[in-house]
């Protein structure tokens, strides 16, 4: 009798043990700050993509291709986006920031922009 309370305690307390690790919220990754550079356009009047003035950056990818990533910043509201909005650009603009995806489409919510001065 002794040796099935033995047993019994022995299972509790490891089923115990077990469940209390699961429980345990796992370590939240830190999203790392990224650089980019390239060229900055408005995703609705150079791109045609949206209905209202976003900030975009165009990145040249792998090869030829462009990934183009969307500012979530305060869009036309922005110091610079009259320089890039009616189909202009910037070109050599570097933007820092943390990359995600929304809707399928890649976006950089900007810690710091660097727009090149005009010569």
């Amino acid at each position: 009798m002794v040796r099935v309370l033995a047993v019994a305690l022995a299972t509790a307390v490891a089923v115990g043990v077990a469940g209390s690790s699961a429980q345990e919220p796992a370590p939240k990754s830190e999203k790392k700050e990224t650089k980019l550079t390239g060229t900055l356009v408005c995703a609705a009047c150079a791109l045609n993509e949206t209905k209202t003035c976003v900030n975009a950056l165009q990145v040249k990818g792998d090869g030829k291709a462009v990934v183009t990533y969307y500012l979530s910043d305060k869009g036309n509201r922005e110091a610079f986006h009259g320089e890039v909005c009616g189909g202009g650009k910037l070109e050599g603009v570097t933007v820092y920031g943390t990359v995600g995806e929304k809707d399928g489409k890649k976006t950089i919510v900007p810690t710091k922009l660097e727009v090149p001065k005009k010569q």
